[in-house]
């Protein structure tokens, strides 16, 4: 194998899929970037198992010559070397050929590394992944919708299906839905598709944020691949795969309250910003907890109270309030993550009683809602 290549595309894929690559693997070639250099251009592909990032590097783009292929052949570097080689490299253009034994040679300027190779043959397939029924999604589209839901999946691993978020496709509609079981957000956006095909499956939150780092903020569409076990979304010179979570995911649908007992209307900002007070004396302990409770004339308290620390006390002034009197408590945390999500300058929250879980949503907007369980303290 033998190419040269543009420095900064080479070191833009080699980060790309080192978002894949683990140190931490039982396979120990996976701790290496696959490189195929062809005809056609220069393939990258880092995997842990769980996601595989393929990156393409075309010779020739726009009229530009990008890479030049004196050889074909493929060879597995060491990522962390690698990776690390080609970020600090003096000139703009790299040449890196293969000699025997694996041994590799990157040039550039007047800088020459070898690095001992693996052989290509031995790095474990990429899923492969039939495209009959595919559809596709704005890619900035989403990216805010995983931006809005998969904060909320759990983190420990008693119930691995909630470390995923729940994509359901029907009605050529897709909804994500994530829940710790503490909290729930769900998002739901129309798209276009040929086939009415329908999906429920769950993809690990890990790969939808590494996902999600990747892209490019554009309105360009990617195309979205289910299957079995498998998950494949291609972009332009990118294909990023992901295992799917085996199981069935929990009906949420009869978590979330139909009727409400007391509802308000705020401003996001204002209200964000006393919850992020309330919550300076509640950190320590007891899962920062924030008390919250109407008064008269539209008027709600915000307040924190940790004996040997202090307490905090706030009256915000909101747009609307009608319904009963309320006292309640939740956690500030997952107030705070769920008003960064939704968009817009008010929010409206729907609360039944002190002990159900209470909506936030944006008003006449039905796509987006949070779900928050309160706290006992009262």
């Amino acid at each position: 194998m033998k190419f040269v290549i543009q420095k900064d595309r080479l070191v833009q894929s080699v980060q790309d899929v080192m978002k894949a690559v683990s140190s931490r693997t039982t396979i120990p070639i996976l701790t290496g970037i696959k490189i195929v250099a062809t005809e056609e251009g220069v393939t990258l592909t880092g995997s842990d198992s769980d996601i595989s990032i393929e990156s393409f590097i075309p010779t020739e783009e726009n009229g530009k010559e990008i890479a030049e292929i004196k050889q074909a052949g493929s060879i597995v570097l060491q990522a962390r070397f690698f990776s690390e080689i080609v970020k600090k490299l003096p000139k703009d253009s790299v040449e890196m050929e293969v000699h025997g034994h694996h041994m590799t040679v990157i040039r550039s300027g007047k800088a020459e590394f070898n690095l001992n190779g693996l052989d290509a043959e031995e790095y474990p397939h990429l899923p492969q992944v039939e495209e009959h029924n595919s559809f596709k999604v704005p890619t900035d589209l989403l990216k805010t919708m995983i931006r809005q839901t998969v904060f909320s999946v759990s983190t420990s691993e008693t119930r691995p299906i909630l470390t995923g978020v729940n994509w359901k496709l029907e009605n050529k509609e897709l909804i994500c839905i994530a829940t710790d079981s503490h909290r729930l957000a769900l998002r739901k956006a129309k798209i276009e598709m040929e086939a009415d095909t329908s999906y429920n499956v769950v993809i690990p939150g890990k790969s939808l944020n590494e996902l999600s780092k990747i892209l490019a903020d554009t309105s360009e569409e990617i195309e979205i691949v289910i299957t079995e076990s498998q998950v494949l979304f291609k972009a332009e010179n990118l294909l990023f795969f992901s295992r799917l979570l085996d199981g069935n995911y929990p009906d949420t649908t009869r978590l979330i309250p139909s009727e409400s007992k007391t509802e308000m209307v705020l401003n996001t900002k204002d209200f964000l910003q006393a919850i992020d007070r309330a919550s300076l004396l509640a950190k320590e302990g007891r899962n920062n907890v924030v008390k919250f409770s109407t008064l008269e004339d539209g008027i709600v308290e915000v307040s924190s109270n940790t004996p040997e620390i202090g307490k905090v006390i706030e009256e915000v002034q909101t747009q609307e309030l009608s319904g009963e009197e309320l006292k309640i408590s939740f956690s500030a945390k997952y107030m705070m993550d769920a008003l960064k999500a939704l968009e817009g300058t008010e929010i409206s929250i729907s609360f039944t009683g002190a002990m159900r879980p209470f909506l936030i949503r944006t008003p006449n907007d039905d796509s987006i809602l949070q779900l928050i369980l309160p706290v006992r303290t009262y």
